[in-house]
């Protein structure tokens, strides 16, 4: 596992943070909370991804198929 992936996660939740705070300056909450949503799912993907490829190389190193 490489810090890269630690850092696009972070990336991605600064960057929503970000644009939450300024939708909910110009008063637009709901539009702020999907984009929260929007950024949750992205990362969300993002760690299924890497559980998949987890249990792809667990699978191959006790050689089950």
């Amino acid at each position: 596992m490489s810090v890269d992936i630690i850092f696009k996660i972070a990336a991605v939740g600064i960057l929503t943070a970000v644009i939450s705070q300024i939708l909910k300056n110009i008063h637009k909450e709901d539009i702020a909370t999907i984009a929260t949503l929007a950024g949750i799912v992205i990362v969300l993907v993002m760690v299924v991804n890497m559980i998949s490829e987890l249990f792809d190389t667990l699978k191959t190193l006790f050689m089950l198929y």
